[in-house]
């Protein structure tokens, strides 16, 4: 059967007549709108402006959000499930407040956190709530793991988990940063290997004026913070919104609605693939590309390219760029895309340039190392913006996105009509190894 709910978070409103109420209230007018209704919506932190040393004001905000802003939403048919936020919990007095304020929340949490940390059983769902801010850790970007692991433990009969918190777990748009951007570095690797022995579906975060999503190990992280807080970033690529989700047997879908109610992303995930000894080889030198024109981000039939990728490496290198793959039309003397090797390290790297005589931006991937021999995937999939330039080492394995600092990606490219394997469009930039080899499977 699965289940389908609305993410959308970060509306940092509770102020009578403030800009956030305004705004807020757009999001809230499109969810109410929605049919069939959610059966139920996950609010992952900074509800209300807060920030605050005030006791009094920050209950006020509370209320205002709660009896005021939210008024609209029937709890009792529509659960609301609540996270904490870096505007909400910043202190041992907010954390006290937030679980005053949303007493409907478990008392399930973790040692010192009730009604702070939490989870929720609805039939094969599980929804993990954790504390990414715990004062009696250390504050902001410190979070509990043994709660969680013992939490998804005692529930691995659930088909289907959500960990959700407030803190991406992986730098999103760029916006990097211990414990402000991110959760703590000396947390991450057992954070997500938590998530990936356990069998979680994706992490669901806010935080991040973005929506973004990447994937590692297999996991999703999905960052949304658009339901009102103004002042947007970068604004030529982020807007307001809110996410219907629906998870099943067949994975994860999505469709993030703007503000007026538009289509802007969607995606169906996990992608299934054939095996890598069906995808078509590619000659060495300049052949004509297996897809062209552009594929928007809301499309319902995104373009995926998947390249299988294998060879030696040099036995020496001084660091200059190598072409595996280069893409460009005739008589166009940019290169959009280009994947090939850079760095002592012989480092994996993806270049893509949308708009000639602006910088590129980078993807980078595995370091290969010198006089190694190499095997390994690409995929690019055009609805999942940066974090849809992935890699993996074999058709069973995972994909994890590429480290990228960019909020775009392969939504805006048109992609060129010529395709160059082993050496780019002047000839100027070759692959030094020996027995480079590369297959392709395009589907759009």
């Amino acid at each position: 059967m699965g289940h389908q709910f609305i993410l959308y978070g970060d509306s940092c409103s509770g102020v009578p007549k403030a800009l956030h109420e305004k705004t807020h209230a757009k999001i809230n007018n499109i969810i109410k709108t929605l049919s069939p209704p959610p059966e139920f919506i996950i609010f992952p932190g900074d509800e209300v402006i807060g920030l605050t040393t005030d006791e009094t004001a920050l209950r006020q905000q509370w209320q205002y959000w709660l009896n005021h802003e939210m008024a609209w939403l029937d709890q009792t048919a529509i659960p609301l499930y609540n996270c904490t936020g870096n505007h909400t919990t910043y202190s041992p007095m907010s954390e006290r407040i937030f679980a005053e304020m949303l007493s409907h929340l478990p008392r399930n949490g973790a040692p010192n956190q009730s009604g702070l940390s939490y989870f929720i059983r609805r039939g094969d769902l599980l929804l993990v709530f954790v504390h990414t801010l715990c004062s009696h850790l250390g504050g902001e970007g410190h979070v509990e793991t043994q709660w969680l692991d013992e939490t998804l433990k005692q529930n691995s009969d659930a088909k289907y988990k959500l960990v959700i918190g407030h803190h991406p777990v992986f730098p999103v748009n760029g916006y990097e940063g211990n414990y402000q951007r991110t959760i703590g570095a000396e947390y991450t690797q057992k954070f997500w290997s938590i998530l990936k022995q356990q069998g979680v579906m994706a992490y669901l975060c806010s935080h991040i004026l973005a929506f973004d999503t990447q994937i590692h190990d297999g996991i999703l992280q999905i960052t949304t913070a658009g339901a009102g807080t103004a002042h947007r970033m970068p604004e030529e690529v982020e807007y307001l919104h809110a996410v219907k989700m629906a998870i099943d047997e067949k994975g994860i879908q999505y469709q993030v609605l703007d503000d007026e109610g538009t289509l802007r992303e969607r995606l169906v995930w996990p992608i299934n693939l054939p095996s890598s000894q069906q995808w078509q080889p590619l000659n060495q030198g300049q052949q004509v590309a297996p897809l062209t024109g552009t594929f928007a981000a809301d499309k319902a039939d995104p373009a995926i390219v998947s390249l299988r990728i294998s060879g030696k490496t040099a036995k020496s290198s001084t660091g200059q760029r190598q072409t595996i793959l280069a893409a460009f039309s005739d008589g166009d003397s940019s290169t959009p895309l280009w994947i090939g090797l850079s760095g002592k390290a012989q480092q994996v790297t993806i270049m893509l340039q949308i708009q000639a005589g602006r910088s590129p931006h980078y993807w980078f991937g595995p370091e290969l190392g010198l006089d190694a021999k190499f095997d390994i995937q690409l995929l690019m999939h055009t609805g999942l913006a940066a974090g849809g330039i992935m890699s993996r080492t074999a058709d069973d394995a995972p994909w994890t996105s590429l480290i990228s600092r960019s909020a775009t990606g392969l939504e805006k490219l048109n992609w060129p009509k010529i395709w160059s394997v082993g050496n780019d469009a002047s000839d100027d930039l070759p692959f030094l190894g020996i027995d480079l080899a590369v297959k392709s499977i395009c589907k759009f």
